[in-house]
């Protein structure tokens, strides 16, 4: 999502988890949007040591935390770090750091202020609550049509200063 909660890029995928999504998206939103994103703002399930260099590396500033900072950012209490858990990846270390500054929460803070109302409207005013459909391909299209609808209604309202 962009600021403007228009849906800028989108994917099904068959993946456990957010990870492996997390550069390609970005790369799709640079791609239609012909600029790099300066912010990539993503929860817990698209954390990677590798994920936050590649797109750092890139320019882009990033805010995901790991399962464990997020724990920690929504309960208040301070992710534990006891024996063979102590974090050894720069990466990891500059991450909690920043996403625990003040500032580096409040940008974080907005990801759910993006992307919760999008998904909020997609389940319940649109009945998303499952797919239609069946296999990859059929329910990547009606995803797909499902964002477009969204992003449609959303501009129109923006042009009508709604």
């Amino acid at each position: 999502m962009n600021e403007e909660h228009v849906i800028v890029a989108q994917r099904v995928t068959l993946n456990r988890c957010d990870v492996p999504a997390l550069v390609p998206l970005v790369e799709e939103v640079e791609q239609r949007g012909r600029a790099r994103p300066q912010k990539v703002l993503a929860d817990a399930g698209f954390y990677s040591n590798e994920n936050v260099r590649t797109l750092e590396e890139r320019g882009t500033d990033v805010y995901v935390p790991d399962p464990n900072l997020a724990r920690e950012l929504h309960t208040g209490q301070r992710a534990r770090t006891i024996g063979r858990n102590r974090v050894r990846s720069p990466e990891l270390k500059a991450m909690r750091k920043k996403l625990r500054s003040g500032a580096g929460r409040r940008v974080y803070e907005r990801r759910k202020a993006l992307v919760e109302p999008v998904f909020g409207v997609l389940k319940q005013q649109r009945g998303m609550r499952q797919f239609r459909t069946r296999g990859l391909a059929q329910v990547a299209a009606e995803f797909t049509l499902a964002t477009l609808a969204y992003n449609l209604t959303r501009m129109y309202a923006r042009r009508q200063g709604c």
